[in-house]
């Protein structure tokens, strides 16, 4: 008799979010804070001006700029941290975790290389350690790792124009 092997993700690919949030050097610390909050991230990439990830600005990078007396002004240039912390997706979770706790990393991001441009592309965070230990069936995972249904990013992007332009509509109303 063979033991039926319990239904579970088992590479970073498979727990993994796939999209990443990012900013420019120049957004502020105030619209970075309302953005972790509001999506429940951990961190955000920064891009310079051609598109490359070059740091993150995340909860911790945050909390100590609260301690500088014009924390107001800085921007996300002023508190990244610099570089991207990485992981391949076809390592076990196991591994990632481990790696997590061993670095002091919160947020693992995979990043594509594509015209030259290395840009973030999906994100493994505490979170989704937290929501798999939390989960009850396989079910409560279908949002997460590769196989996630998602929208099109064409459908995306028609949303989030169409939310811009209902927010600009309303501004003008005063």
């Amino acid at each position: 008799m063979t033991e039926e092997q319990p239904t579970q993700p088992k590479l970073v690919r498979d727990l993994m979010t796939v999209g990443v949030l990012t900013c420019s050097p120049t957004t502020s610390i105030q619209v970075i804070s309302q953005a972790l909050l509001e999506k429940e991230l951990e961190a955000v990439v920064v891009l310079d001006h051609d598109g490359h990830a070059v740091g993150i600005v995340g909860r911790s990078e945050l909390v100590n700029a609260y301690t500088n007396p014009n924390h107001k002004q800085l921007t996300a240039e002023d508190i990244m941290q610099d570089g991207i912390p990485q992981i391949p997706p076809d390592i076990p979770l196991t591994a990632a975790a481990q790696l997590m706790q061993d670095q002091d990393v919160r947020v693992f991001f995979l990043t594509h290389r594509a015209g030259g441009i290395e840009y973030p592309a999906a994100q493994l965070a505490y979170r989704h350690f937290l929501k798999y230990l939390a989960s009850e069936n396989p079910e409560d995972h279908n949002d997460l790792g590769i196989r996630a249904e998602r929208k099109a990013p064409l459908e995306m992007f028609y949303e989030r124009r169409d939310k811009q332009r209902e927010q600009n509509q309303n501004s003008h109303l005063d």
